[in-house]
Parts: C-alpha cells; sequence; structure tokens
C-alpha cells in the first residue's frame, strides 16, 4: 500500500513512453530497409544463374552501362537486360502486389485466411488462360491471348461477388461464400477443357496454372507496374480507414466510415490489381496469405507501415522463392508457384501455431 501511495513521476514516465514510440518506429523503417536491401542483394543473384557466367558485380556494371548508354559488352547486355530482368523485375513486383492485396483482404474481411484469390480472381484467370489454350488453340494462342483471356475472366468473379454483396448483405462472410462458390463453378470448367484437350495443351495449361515468371516480356511490365502502384498508393492512402475497419462494423460506423461500401471498393481494387499479376505470371499461391502474417510478426498490424512493409517483404519473398527454384536442381528449373508452396505451405502452419495475438496485436 506505501509503495501504491508513492506519487507517480510523470516525466519519467513520458520520457519511458516516448523511448519506445520512437525505438519501435525505427525497428519499422528498419525492417523495411533490411528487405529492399535483401532485394538489391537476390536479385543481382538471381540475373548470375544461368548458361552464361557472369558475376554479381559484372551484373550491376551491365545494369548501369546500359542505363547511361555505355554498352561494353553486346553479350552480357542481352543476357542481363533482355532475357534475365523481366523475370526479376516481374517478380518484385508481382511480389509487392499480392503481399499487399492480402493485407488488404485480410483487414476488409477480418479473416487471417482471406487472400487476394478469395475473390475467385484465380479460378477466373485460370478458365480464362484455359479458354485461350485449347479452345482458341493453334497459332492463335500466343503469349498476349493467354493475358487477354486470364485477365478478362479474371474479372468475371469479381463483378460476381459485388452483385451478390449487394443483393444480399456486403458482410466478410457473404463474400468469402460468394468467392468459394463462384471459385468451384469455374474450377469445374476449367476441369472439362482440360480433360477435353490434347496433352500439349494441357501441359501449356498445366504449367501456367503453376505459377511462372519465364513468359513475362518487357512490353508486359509497364502494365504489371502501373497497376501495382497504384494499388500499393491506394492501399497506403486508405490506410487509416483500413485500421478502423480492421476493428469492426460498428467501429467504422461510429467513425463515420461506411463499411460495406469501403469493402466492396477494396474488393474491386484487389481483384483488378491481382487480376493483372495473374494474367501475367500465373497463379503464384501463398505470397498474399503468408507475407502479411509474416510482416506483422515483426512491425505489428498497423496498416500505414504493414502495406508498404508488406510490398518489399512480398517482392523479397518471390524473387527468393523464384532463385530457389532455378538453384535447386539446376540446370532444370521449378516454377516459383511451386517452390511458393513448398516454403509457403510449413510457414503457414507454423505461423498457425504460433500466437495469433502477436500477429493481429499493433
Amino acid at each position: 500500500m506505501e509503495e501504491w501511495d508513492q506519487p507517480v513521476d510523470s516525466d519519467a514516465s513520458l520520457e519511458s513512453t516516448l523511448s519506445y514510440y520512437l525505438r519501435n518506429r525505427l525497428w519499422k523503417f528498419a525492417f523495411i530497409g533490411i528487405c529492399f536491401v535483401a532485394i538489391f542483394l537476390v536479385a543481382g543473384y538471381t540475373i548470375t544463374i544461368g548458361s552464361m557466367n557472369i558475376s554479381f558485380v559484372e551484373t550491376y556494371e551491365t545494369i548501369w552501362n546500359h542505363l547511361t548508354g555505355n554498352i561494353v559488352n553486346d553479350g552480357f547486355d542481352f543476357v542481363v537486360w533482355d532475357l534475365r530482368m523481366p523475370r526479376v523485375l516481374a517478380g518484385i513486383i508481382g511480389g509487392a502486389g499480392l503481399a499487399v492485396c492480402g493485407a488488404v483482404m485480410q483487414n476488409t474481411m477480418k479473416n487471417p485466411l482471406a487472400d487476394p484469390y478469395t475473390t475467385g480472381v484465380s479460378s477466373g484467370a485460370s478458365l480464362g488462360a484455359t479458354i485461350a489454350m485449347t479452345v482458341v488453340g493453334g497459332l492463335m494462342a500466343s503469349t498476349n491471348v493467354t493475358v487477354i483471356g486470364a485477365f478478362l475472366f479474371s474479372l468475371i468473379p469479381v463483378g460476381m461477388m459485388i452483385a451478390i454483396s449487394k443483393m444480399k448483405d456486403a458482410s466478410p462472410t457473404t463474400m468469402i461464400m460468394a468467392g468459394i462458390g463462384i471459385m468451384y463453378i469455374f474450377n469445374a470448367i476449367t476441369t472439362v477443357l482440360m480433360i477435353w484437350s490434347d496433352p500439349q495443351q494441357m501441359q501449356a495449361v498445366y504449367r501456367w496454372q503453376v505459377g511462372t515468371l519465364d513468359i513475362v516480356k518487357w512490353e508486359h511490365l509497364p502494365i504489371m507496374g502501373l497497376v501495382t502502384l497504384a494499388g500499393v498508393v491506394i492501399s497506403m492512402l486508405i490506410s487509416g480507414r483500413l485500421n478502423v475497419l480492421s476493428t469492426g462494423d460498428e467501429s467504422a460506423k461510429a467513425m463515420g466510415i461506411d463499411a460495406d461500401r469501403m469493402r466492396i471498393w477494396c474488393l474491386v481494387m484487389v481483384g483488378l490489381v491481382s487480376a493483372v499479376i495473374v494474367s501475367f505470371t500465373g497463379l503464384i499461391g501463398f505470397v498474399g496469405l503468408v507475407a502479411p502474417h509474416i510482416t506483422r510478426l515483426f512491425i505489428g498490424s498497423d496498416n500505414k507501415f504493414l502495406i508498404p512493409a508488406c510490398a518489399v517483404f512480398g517482392s523479397m519473398l518471390l524473387i527468393v522463392a523464384d532463385a530457389l527454384g532455378r538453384t535447386i536442381l539446376s540446370p532444370n528449373v521449378i516454377q516459383v508457384g511451386v517452390v511458393m508452396s513448398f516454403v509457403g505451405g510449413p510457414i503457414f502452419l507454423l505461423l498457425l501455431l504460433g500466437s495469433r495475438k502477436r500477429m493481429w496485436s499493433s
């Protein structure tokens, strides 16, 4: 009792609180910086992998020479800039977009198992790509035709989910259940088309479905980059509203936020970004599911820091998976979607066995 009656040193308490706050913010910035450094190192190493031996230093020298217009070695320039760079940049862009979309979905749906594919985008894109490769067939089934088909069909599940949510209640449970139902319907149609296709077409469809960065070219990167950048910027601008929405619809309404409308707009944004990425890379799983959870373990659940941290960590995670796929059984290549399943599955199980409160604490 005598200890409780002692006066509290308010200045010392305030100083301690401020010191903890500053250390916490500094660690969050440091985490983002560490991810940037890792991206720089892994990207340089990934570009060195291939039949032509190019060192890490030569890789960045070649990139610098190309950017400055002072090309010294035409062979190195062609291999680094034209053959290997698009793959790495696609991994960086795709990883950032899928990770941010996963974080937004988990917050808006208030469900730790939500990811960009909860919208049914993956099943729609898979059906579109399958139609392009099997029904169109022949010489017309080029990469561009496959991309267009995958993108157009990936938008159908998003539109159906929005329509269903407006017909009933735009609650998270309704939207998740609608996405699951739509996914099964589209997957069934895809399976039928694959059964009717010839072995060569089936192989092409399967290769696309497991997810790969091989098919991404320089002309595809501007579209991927601009759409992903727009999605990340929008997510950062609404990060404060996402923080409120994650506490519950009643809290959001008390703060003047229309939770149902915001959830639908977030769904549209996530659907468009993930549809563009999936159209070019195929179905790469676990990035949007695992990356936000791992990032929360390090920096908490404040979306003002979580969104940019997810972007850089997702990029790092995907290019690391791609590097592993190209080195484990070299010279054979394991597609990045397969590697992400091997890596993401055990990591997600470990996260489930860990502290759930810590994962979602700020």
